[in-house]
């Protein structure tokens, strides 16, 4: 492998601004984030940047249920992201936001260029309106029926079913996941990028790079179905960046979102003075790379190419693709505790433990992965505290105490040395083309070999002996050598344990080089344990916690456009619910009622102030329900009320019940009524 001095951009795909991270999330950041340590390690100037994908209906329609600004929802978003991102190790040199300066420069001039060089073409389309929301339905605000291949309940763009992309308008029976209604067809003039102008470059970048030979095939069948032109409007309201030549119209948070890799490199080159234009222009020796899911690959690997040649800008070197997360075989489940935050895995356990289960599980190929729960306490308590640590824990404390901390000039077994250095190369050849489960692996092998080495030497039987001080010298001192070349092949992996070792080792920071020499006679100072053993306690806290969770505002909201953010296998459509016995159910006291009267509560996003008449007595009830409708449409209506709840006092008053309503993976709120004939106070059974 050439080790002469490279130059690379790194980016990953940028994670929407609408909720936590999760660990589905991080299989992508923390893949990236080794590659780009193993980079550094070596010598190379390697740039590492990433921003929240900030824009689009979601996020507005987020902020308006929040009763604040998007700028002031999008920057606590951030802020957490970074927050968890940092906890974990993932060391971007620039995290940014695409709601930014920069962003909008950049979007403008690419727009611009494409437009002026004739890639931007105006129609008139039908697009999809909801009367009761009184807006124009992004694609994702759309469910229905696959026109392809009959799938039920997906999205107005793409089907997850079977892959197919379409126009909203092609979808069968769409609904609204905002109200529930049919939309309504009514015409908007919008600008879309004639991606066919770029088939025969797209060809050849396809020819020249190296991408995955699943990403291969599946370009070929975009090519085969044909390039469609592709909408980059969209109409307000939308947050987002407003088109220069199109008032009243917003870049769609796909032609803005990428671009925000650019942005975020901008910033970091404003900030740090390195040159932009010797890594992005057309004509740059430089490299640039990006990570992403597999379900956002033809936005990487057509639109994204495309937009950059006909901008003037340079193509990706490539493209990585990586697969889904899966815990114990399944999709990520709230209701089995699967549906794990950053936040709350880090509230039990050690971020390095999943880092290290990661990568010994990451290959180059699209393949999804599991996290099986029994494995991942097994594997990482016998390989990393097992083998590696307990290298350094067989062997310092003898230093320290017979030696002074000071390892012997000359050690016991040259040749084991040797080998584990000869072992480099291979274990680079692996980071470099992302089979860090092959690294480990070859690591793993590595530590094995060095435990059954001290094993036959046995320190602990020599320092018993008269004599055999000079032999336990020579012992103890090999393995702290040995305990140190594997902590150069793990740091990538481990940069918080090497980190620590670097302590204890007082080698200074530990580079890919420092692995063909050695440490020789040098002081060490007392060893202190690295890692403890996963607690299985705290593993079975973790998923009772991820249970426990209450949905988050982002949880009701829509589900986000397919911006820019990591892929991840989604949790399951709805959670099963905690069950009850009969007797319990018995005990809710369920009754029609009819409203009386409906007022907004002012001081309140969400609340209506509900007069209830249930037949005998009239009840006041503060509900969230104001999405559902508009307060005066609500008079004269049937609803279902628990009738037996506790009166709860709240800022605007006393609440004497509650008002079933049902919602979905939309922020939709349907009120519940019963059918035509029922009169208020009856029981509902």
């Amino acid at each position: 492998m050439s080790t002469a001095p490279r130059r690379i951009l790194v980016t990953s795909a940028l994670p929407y601004a609408n909720g936590p991270i999760h660990i589905g999330h991080l299989v992508e950041y923390l893949q990236t984030d080794i590659w780009v340590r193993f980079q550094k390690l070596r010598g190379h100037e390697c740039h590492y940047v990433c921003a929240d994908d900030a824009h689009g209906t979601p996020i507005m329609l987020r902020a308006e249920q929040e009763g604040i600004a998007p700028e002031a929802l999008i920057a606590r978003i951030g802020a957490e992201h970074l927050a968890d991102f940092t906890a974990f190790g993932v060391a971007f040199d620039n995290y940014h936001s695409t709601h930014s300066p920069e962003n909008r420069e950049i979007a403008t001039l690419i727009y611009e260029r494409l437009r002026d060089a004739g890639h931007i073409t105006r129609r008139a389309i039908q697009q999809a309106f909801d009367p009761v929301k009184q807006m124009f339905l992004p694609d994702r605000f759309i469910k229905g029926t696959c026109p392809r291949c009959g799938a039920q309940d997906q999205y107005g763009d793409n089907c997850e079913a079977c892959g197919a992309t379409y126009a909203p308008t092609d979808l069968l029976d769409p609904r609204s996941v905002l109200t529930g209604v049919t939309p309504e067809q009514r015409e908007s003039e919008h600008l879309f990028f004639r991606l066919g102008n770029f088939e025969t470059m797209l060809k050849e970048w396809l020819a020249d790079s190296d991408l995955q030979p699943g990403v291969v095939n599946k370009l070929q069948e975009w090519f085969e179905a044909g390039l469609q032109d592709w909408d980059i409007s969209r109409d307000a309201p939308y947050f987002g960046f407003e088109i220069p030549d199109a008032p009243g119209k917003y870049f769609y948070v796909w032609l803005d979102a990428p671009i925000g890799y650019l942005a975020s490199f901008r910033h970091f080159c404003n900030r740090t003075g390195v040159d932009f234009g010797s890594f992005c222009a057309d004509d740059s020796t430089a490299e640039m790379y990006h990570f992403i899911g597999k379900d956002i690959m033809y936005f990487h690997t057509l639109f994204w190419p495309a937009m950059l040649k006909g901008a003037g800008f340079r193509l990706p070197s490539s493209v990585f693709v990586h697969g889904f997360l899966t815990v114990d075989g399944q999709k990520m489940s709230k209701s089995r505790g699967t549906f794990i935050t950053a936040r709350t895995y880090l509230d039990h356990l050690h971020p390095e433990y999943l880092r290290y289960y990661f990568a010994a599980k990451l290959g180059a190929a699209i393949d999804d992965i599991d996290l099986n729960l029994e494995d991942f306490q097994h594997r990482v308590n016998a390989d990393l505290v097992g083998k590696v640590v307990n290298i350094a824990s067989r062997c310092a404390g003898f230093i320290t105490r017979n030696f002074a901390g000071r390892l012997a000039a000359q050690g016991d077994d040259p040749a084991l040395v040797s080998a584990l250095q000869a072992a480099g190369s291979g274990i680079a050849q692996a980071y470099e083309a992302r089979e860090f489960g092959r690294a480990m692996r070859e690591i793993m092998a590595l530590a094995d070999r060095v435990n059954q080495y001290i094993d036959q030497r046995k320190p602990w039987v020599l320092a018993k002996q008269e004599n055999a001080a000079e032999e336990l010298h020579a012992v103890c001192s090999t393995g702290i050598e040995l305990f140190r070349l594997l902590l150069i092949y793990l740091k990538p992996v481990l940069p918080f344990m090497a980190r620590e070792a670097e302590e204890f080792l007082a080698c200074g920071e530990l580079h890919w080089r420092d692995h063909e020499t050695v440490l020789g006679e040098h002081v060490i100072k007392p060893f202190k344990p690295l890692l403890n053993r996963i607690d299985p306690a705290k593993v079975t806290a973790m998923i009772e916690d991820s249970k426990a969770t209450p949905p988050t505002p982002a949880a009701k909201a829509a589900n986000p456009a397919p911006a820019a953010g990591a892929a991840v296998t989604a949790p399951e459509k709805a959670d099963a619910p905690a069950q009850i016995s009969i007797d319990e159910f018995g005990r809710i006291d369920l009754r029609v009622a009819r409203v009386a009267a409906a007022n907004a509560v002012e001081g309140a996003d969400k609340l209506v102030q509900l007069t209830l008449d249930l037949g005998t007595e009239t009840r006041q009830v503060f509900a969230g329900i104001k999405a559902a409708c508009a307060p005066e449409a609500l008079v004269g209506k049937l609803v279902v009320m628990v009738a037996n709840l506790a009166p709860r006092k709240m800022r605007f008053g006393v609440s004497e019940g509650m008002v079933l309503a049902a919602s979905g993976e939309g922020p939709g709120i349907f009120l519940i009524s019963p059918e035509t004939g029922a009169e208020p106070g009856m029981r509902v059974k």
